[in-house]
């Protein structure tokens, strides 16, 4: 291992990122030294590792290198692997168009999630194509304390279950994952929305992503409670023929979502490098101990 490792730090509406450059997939990222990295006391601090590898050296994204030279390879901040992360892809293009790799414009980034289509504006937004939801049958229910809710469940790549609710203090904590029942319905773990609406088309929500607790924004949790929100409200863009939009607002800042008749979702929003360094090679050796 080299004796300083480069990273920077980024964030879209305050979901927070290390973000490792690796292109020939060199640094072995262990879920312990994810851990390490992202802890925000001993560590540099974050909701989850950005590890910008090129597609054809990494053997989760080799097939998609065709369509796309970048993969984010992303980490939750306890170390697990997830899918998709659409705060993280908009910073993972940020990074790849201040080092100079993009510009301007649209690309294309690999995700465990699948290719994700991206378009670089001038203002500075970003806006990441998600891909369509999934609208699993099922009764679902998420509760809190003394309270339970019925939720929806949409799969955006990964699991969500959005709950509609008074107040967004009924959400507790959200130190800890909410209970969801019926028991399995997500075998592999869930991100649990709450949502009270602020106006016509217009939500906001507070979220525990799993793996990482409460974060300050969810790319994907903000287009599957658009698209809970659209559903309640009657609006469904394949039945009218018309794109339905929503306006999410996060502890963190604002995203525009619009749900297409095509029912491709398209997510806009900032995107921050906020610094840049070397992580010291010594220091994450001993973390690891």
């Amino acid at each position: 291992m080299s004796t300083r490792i480069a990273f920077l730090k980024g964030h879209g509406t305050e979901n927070d990122f290390v973000i490792v450059p690796d292109p020939d997939n060199a640094i072995e990222l262990s879920p312990a030294a994810v851990t390490a990295l992202c802890d925000r006391r001993a560590g540099i601090g974050g909701d989850g590792v950005l590890h910008v590898v090129r597609s054809a050296a990494h053997p989760d994204a080799r097939a998609m290198a065709g369509e796309a030279e970048w993969f984010m390879d992303y980490r939750n901040s306890d170390g697990s692997v997830a899918e998709m992360c659409g705060n993280g892809v908009r910073v993972f293009a940020r990074y790849l168009q201040r080092a100079g790799h993009v510009a301007e414009g649209d690309l294309a980034i690999a995700t465990r999630g699948g290719v994700k289509s991206v378009h670089i504006a001038k203002d500075g937004d970003v806006t990441v194509g998600m891909g369509s939801a999934r609208l699993p049958e099922g009764d679902v229910t998420v509760r809190v304390g003394e309270r339970s809710w019925p939720a929806r469940n949409v799969n955006m790549g990964n699991p969500h279950a959005v709950a509609f609710v008074s107040d967004l203090g009924h959400a507790g904590d959200l130190y800890s994952a909410p209970p969801v029942s019926p028991e399995g319905a997500y075998p592999d773990g869930v991100n649990v929305e709450f949502v009270v609406d602020r106006g016509p088309r217009h939500v906001a929500m507070r979220v525990h992503e799993r793996g990482s607790g409460e974060t300050r924004s969810c790319g994907t949790g903000a287009c599957a409670v658009a698209v809970a929100a659209a559903r309640r409200d009657g609006a469904d863009p394949a039945v009218t023929g018309t794109p339905v939009t929503y306006t999410v607002d996060l502890p963190g800042g604002r995203l525009v979502i619009t749900e297409r008749p095509d029912g491709q979702i398209e997510m806009t929003g900032p995107a921050v490098i906020v610094a840049e360094g070397e992580i010291d090679a010594e220091w994450l050796e001993n973390a690891l101990r």
